[in-house]
């Protein structure tokens, strides 16, 4: 028994510019996720994953401390989040804890988007 819980990323469900690399390669991972929840569940392991959105840290910090992300596309994306902010490292890790334990006993092979609506 036990529980995996990936990170991948939202952009394989609403596909942002400057991310198609990783949205091709994390939409991989998502499979696996599916694949091993279907094949491994038997033995009471869950597999699901979570889907990070544009946060305040990590990547995106980078991005906007570099220039490569200016003003103008930030305005951008956070119109198209509902939400209107975007995550942090926190929201995501509140994400992972909550599929990890057995608060989430019967969920298996899904993944939940932490992306302040983003996807919707």
């Amino acid at each position: 028994s036990g529980s995996v819980v990936a990170v991948t990323t939202a952009a394989t469900d609403r596909f942002p510019v400057r991310d198609g690399l990783s949205a091709g390669t994390k939409g991989a991972v998502e499979q696996l996720v599916r694949g091993f929840a279907a094949e491994e569940g038997r033995y009471g392991v869950r597999f699901n994953a979570v889907g990070p959105g544009m946060l305040t840290d990590g990547m995106a910090e980078r991005l906007i401390n570099s220039a490569e992300l200016d003003q103008s596309a930030l305005d951008v994306t956070m119109s198209r989040i509902p939400l209107k902010r975007f995550g942090s490292a926190a929201d995501i890790a509140e994400a992972v804890c909550f599929l990890a334990s057995d608060a989430a006993g019967f969920i298996s092979g899904q993944k939940l988007n932490v992306d302040g609506g983003y996807t919707v």
